[in-house]
């Protein structure tokens, strides 16, 4: 065995150490939904219950990752990752054992925490143990990949268990994945570099909080309680003073949470806002087509897994491909084709009525996942090589943040305007909802063209992205 190979076969226990753990946390995006009609029986939840169930998740999730990442810098991105395989398995056997809709709501916000130590460390693993952008890349269209299979599997396996066993099935299967994820964590991830001389930033974690949180609840209950009610109002512009607030500590603490500097970076700003787009649209999008299945084509949990399955089943092929093709021509050329796939689709989608023919519905759902998927990795590459690797934790933070951030918008607001019983209204806002998050995406495609008319480097190929990067660590290792 030659020593590349060596290498190779070296690299790939790390890989699925770390994938197992990705595994989870994108499972619980896409299998949740199959199971929202029948949770919403048995424990008589109405539809903003339904809603938070799936947004109390990602916006939990969404609100941490910062404060994960500065973790995962300061003590570690091994110790980090493990902290949250195993919180992230003991708050899914809470769920499935959870007798009452708060306690699964609690327990669900458990498994967002967990969530959130996983997501910044797996990323910023990779980055430390995969050096070259070439090994680089493909690592993270492996790292996609495996999004591409637990969102491909979510609604199928979460049908068949709910049809099998109950909702408390789809909570349940985390629990031997993640132990086995722990036990690989522990033998074969390297311990990692740890950096003390990271603070934490406790004014930050609040007002970001607060901030999110705030406009989560006004996108959910506003249509319920009323746009002009004082509660929804009062809350806008709780939400407005937060950022503000944030955005403010961040600029004068010595040792901020979200290093602002990191945005003077173009390709890093624009791979930030492409994520948040990205997330808002998908996660939008695929919340709004289960409840078009299950309440509109009146299907059970397992059909409607089923039905959803070429948008989620193409992502896996889309991860892959991306990273070889990013690897090869940089990002630009797999963000370019896949935003503009995904726009189309979306496009094609808003055609679909009560009785429109499930084959008219499969091109359209094929564009969306493969087009997703292609865009995913390499917009991640472009992220990372875009910061320092000492400051890759809070940069795979930043970006995820920006993601998570995009599914709570988009299953809010998307949601919203589907949040009616009546079957036309129901059409008549999920199509609204399809225009939105193809506006979303051609907004994307702008950016990528304008960035990449601009050179950033970022966009650039793979030889020109490790050429800036030894320079970019250089002259950070001159700084210290």
């Amino acid at each position: 065995m030659t020593g590349l190979q060596k290498t190779r076969v070296a690299g790939i226990a790390p890989l699925i150490a770390v994938c197992t753990g990705y595994f989870m946390v994108i499972l619980d995006t896409t299998i949740v939904n199959v199971a929202l009609e029948n949770m919403r029986l048995q424990l008589h939840a109405d539809p903003l219950a339904r809603t938070w169930l799936v947004d109390g998740y990602s916006l939990i999730l969404a609100s941490l990752l910062l404060s994960a990442g500065l973790l995962g810098d300061r003590f570690g991105n091994r110790r980090i990752f493990s902290a949250g395989l195993l919180l992230f398995t003991l708050a899914s056997t809470l769920c499935g054992l959870a007798p009452s809709l708060w306690m699964l709501q609690a327990a669900r916000v458990l498994q967002g925490v967990g969530a959130a130590l996983l997501l910044p460390s797996s990323l910023a693993l990779l980055n430390q143990i995969f050096t070259t952008p070439k090994s680089r890349a493909r690592a993270i269209g492996a790292w996609g990949a495996i999004a591409g299979i637990a969102a491909a599997t979510g609604p199928v396996l979460g049908g068949f268990l709910v049809q099998m066993l109950s909702w408390r099935g789809i909570f349940l299967v985390n629990v031997p994945i993640g132990l086995l994820g722990l036990l690989l964590t522990l033998r074969v991830l390297p311990p990692g570099r740890a950096n003390r001389q990271q603070s934490f930033d406790p004014g930050a974690q609040v007002t970001g909080c607060l901030a999110l949180g705030l406009l989560t609840f006004l996108l959910i209950e506003g249509r319920h309680l009323g746009w002009l009610n004082p509660l929804i109002v009062g809350s806008l512009a709780a939400a407005v003073l937060a950022t503000l607030l944030f955005l403010l500590i961040e600029k004068r603490v010595s040792r901020p949470m979200l290093p602002l500097a990191l945005f003077q970076r173009p390709a890093f700003s624009f791979t930030t806002l492409l994520g948040l787009l990205l997330n808002f649209s998908f996660y939008g999008e695929l919340f709004v087509l289960n409840l078009y299945f299950a309440q509109v084509q009146q299907l059970d949990a397992f059909h409607t897994g089923l039905a959803v399955l070429p948008q989620v089943g193409m992502a896996l092929i889309g991860s892959s491909l991306a990273g070889r093709v990013t690897g090869r021509y940089g990002p630009h050329l797999p963000m370019f084709l896949g935003l503009l796939s995904a726009a189309l689709g979306f496009l094609a989608l808003s055609i679909a009525q009560a009785h429109t023919p499930y084959w008219l519905l499969c091109l359209p759902m094929l564009a969306i996942g493969f087009g997703t998927s292609f865009t995913m990795p390499a917009m991640t590459t472009a992220c990372i090589a875009a910061a320092p690797e000492e400051r890759s934790g809070i940069a795979a933070a930043v970006l995820n943040a920006s993601r998570q951030v995009g599914s709570v918008l988009g299953v809010a607001l998307l949601g919203m305007l589907v949040g009616v019983a009546e079957k036309g209204a129901f059409l008549a806002g999920m199509h609204t909802a399809l225009w939105l998050a193809c506006g979303a995406y051609l907004l994307g495609l702008l950016c990528v063209q304008a960035s990449k008319a601009r050179g950033e480097e970022g966009l650039q190929s793979s030889h020109s992205m490790k050429d800036n990067a030894d320079e970019r660590n250089s002259i950070a290792r001159n700084h210290h």
